[in-house]
């Protein structure tokens, strides 16, 4: 790829590796800090439900060395990186005998759908009403319309997913309240059944945007007015370029590039900081998957949620790297 050198690919490639080593170390760690055993704690679970386990200590032993919980930590880690880099993420403990493969493979059309549809959207719009507010020539009355686009940015998503939910579905009753498409329907090609998944899934996307795009505007206004007294945009306009040709191919193109670079950085939310927002409108999507996971103790689950998470984030990085001369020419990675 022009810009870029094999050398640069090569330490590309490594820091993604250990970005997702690092990853999945932490996420070994962090639940086993937890107080209490998983095993013991499902087994109370369904005494709880059935008011008495028989033979609980049997069935604690019998499950522990099922999940390899008995083997000593460095055994567990050595089997959980193998098994994490063969894609293998084990069964989930809360929902034996289904595998983490199953479930984050069901869960993960609807996270990536929905939301990563909701995150560009908020992104493309942010990055429009951000260059406009930090662009000269933008018209007055414009200039005071957009701030009010904004005015959601302080809000919580999951507040703005519950008030949405009482004005929009309860009380004009226009939008479902829960659910990711109507009962009855079977998941399949066909516009009725795509209709149905649009109309489930207005109000969630909606507290996603609404809550974000302010943040991607604020961002992108800055940039443009830094860039404002740059010495490449008054030579274009001393030549007498057209507005829109300034506007986008000097002004919001050389702006860009750090709000890329979060994006790529915020992929990771999607899901993790989708949790509250998809449990509110019980969507079937990553975030509430993994919300189940953590209220369960379901250690295969988390970690195998959060490796995909990792791996995600690492990709979009490494790939934003790559792509980055062909967004703005004068970055080079080659050897001078």
């Amino acid at each position: 790829m022009r810009g870029i050198s094999k050398a640069y690919l090569i330490q590309r490639f490594g820091m993604f590796v250990i970005t997702v080593w690092l990853g999945l170390t932490l996420m070994f760690i962090i639940p086993r800090l937890a107080p209490g055993d998983p095993v013991a704690a499902m087994v109370s679970r369904l005494a709880a439900q059935a008011g008495r386990v028989e033979q609980s200590d049997q069935i604690i032993a019998a499950w522990r060395e099922r999940f390899g919980l008995d083997a000593p930590l460095p055994v567990q880690y050595l089997r959980y990186l193998h098994n994490s880099f063969r894609f293998r993420l084990g069964y989930s403990m809360a929902y034996f005998p289904t595998t983490v493969e199953e479930m984050i493979l069901r869960a993960m059309p609807w996270t990536f759908g929905l939301l990563t549809l909701a995150t560009l959207i908020s992104f493309t719009t942010g990055i429009a009403i951000g260059a406009l507010l930090g662009w000269r020539p933008t018209p007055r009355l414009l200039r005071m319309t957009l701030p009010l686009t904004m005015c959601f940015t302080a809000i919580p998503a999951f507040m703005l997913g519950i008030l949405l939910t009482y004005v929009f579905a309860f009380g004009l009753r226009l939008f479902p309240f829960a659910g990711a498409y109507a009962r009855g329907l079977a998941p399949e090609l066909s516009w009725e059944f795509a209709a149905s998944v649009i109309h489930h899934g207005a109000l969630p996307a909606c507290a996603v945007v609404l809550t974000s795009m302010g943040h991607w505007a604020l961002g992108m206004r800055a940039m443009m007015i830094g860039n404002a007294g740059e010495d490449y945009m008054i030579l274009a306009e001393a030549k007498g370029l057209r507005p829109a040709r300034i506007f986008w191919l000097y002004g919001v193109r050389n702006a860009i590039l750090p709000q890329v670079t979060s994006l790529a950085l915020s992929i990771g939310a999607i899901a993790g900081g989708s949790i509250i927002v998809e449990y509110i409108f019980t969507y079937p999507g990553m975030g509430y998957l993994l919300y189940q996971g953590i209220v369960n103790n379901d250690y295969p689950l988390i970690q195998g949620i959060v490796f995909v998470l990792i791996c995600g984030v690492a990709v979009a990085v490494f790939v934003i790297d790559l792509i980055y001369p062909l967004i703005d020419p004068r970055i080079r990675y080659e050897r001078q």
